[in-house]
């Protein structure tokens, strides 16, 4: 019993670890306003237009990539 519990435990502080941060950024543009900004839904492509591929694990690292971006000075 003490063995399946210790298990158990394991597993769970396992899968927390790599489902817990699953957060994705992307640098867009709307298509109306023509701002560029931080989104953290995937762009569809017609309201917001992602401004490059590429998808960012913090917030801080997106908005980074953003003031590079030639599109968005």
């Amino acid at each position: 019993m003490v063995r399946q519990i210790v298990i158990v435990v394991v597993l769970i502080q396992f899968s927390g670890s790599a489902f817990g941060d699953t957060a994705q950024y992307w640098v867009a543009k709307d298509a109306v306003s023509k701002q560029c900004e931080v989104v953290t839904k995937k762009p569809d492509g017609t309201l917001v237009i992602a401004l490059s591929k590429a998808t960012y694990k913090t917030e801080a690292e997106a908005k980074d990539a953003l003031k590079k971006l030639p599109d968005c000075k």
